[in-house]
């Protein structure tokens, strides 16, 4: 992590920490700029910083939107934002199903000890872990310049974990993930609006299948390679 990262990181941390950050608090400390150049006055950071702010964005606080502070109003960068919100808020729901399953006891121990709900917490940790590394490689691809594929691939991935992590985490809890006292909802609800947002499965999967057929079996797979031995 760079130096400018580790104090963005550590300036978003620090405004969502008690979870009563507002998008003024964010403008006021200079995330505005985040993408702007420091010759025009930004911080001229990169992508990469964009997605993990976003990312603890998703963590803490799903509902501030941070992410139109940040970013313009184009499909392919809102999308890739999108995909580091969902890793965040993904990340923060399965560490509430795991708190969960370790303190509920059901028939006489954790539910945390019950193998099938090892399974399930095991999948969604897999869910987690591919939204991340999906996110950090098309923001390396979009600050490389064409990151269509990149950002297309992200968010089709992001989609589909959305969809499988929410189920889980609602599956472990039970009952109380429905409650409006529990906190599960507030980043599950978001993972359903998010899914939709700047183009859902069916959309990126159309993308993305449409330049895959375009390249060809050969075709495809050295493309693939060609953008990643770019990065």
């Amino acid at each position: 992590m760079s130096e400018m990262r580790t104090q963005l990181v550590e300036t978003a941390t620090a405004l969502l920490a008690d979870g009563t950050a507002t998008i003024e608090a964010f403008a006021e400390a200079g995330f505005g700029q985040l993408l702007t150049p420091e010759a025009e006055g930004g911080f001229g950071g990169d992508w990469g910083d964009a997605a993990e702010v976003l990312r603890l964005v998703g963590f803490h606080q799903p509902r501030l939107d941070v992410a139109a502070l940040i970013v313009g109003d184009g499909q392919l960068d809102c999308a890739l934002a999108t995909t580091a919100l969902v890793g965040g808020a993904l990340q923060r729901a399965l560490e509430l199903a795991i708190d969960h399953a370790n303190t509920r006891v059901q028939f006489g121990k954790p539910l945390g000890k019950q193998q099938a709900v090892q399974q399930s917490l095991a999948l969604m940790a897999e869910e987690v872990a591919a939204v991340a590394v999906a996110a950090q490689a098309a923001a390396k691809a979009r600050d490389a310049g064409d990151a269509a594929f990149e950002i297309g691939c992200a968010k089709l991935r992001a989609n589909r974990a959305a969809g499988i992590g929410g189920a889980i985490a609602h599956q472990v809890h039970g009952a109380i993930g429905f409650t409006q006292d529990y906190p599960l909802h507030h980043y599950t609800a978001k993972l359903v609006e998010w899914r939709s947002a700047y183009g859902n499965d069916a959309y990126w999967a159309e993308q993305v299948g449409t330049f895959a057929l375009s390249l060809g079996g050969a075709g495809l797979w050295t493309e693939i390679t060609r953008r990643s031995d770019a990065l």
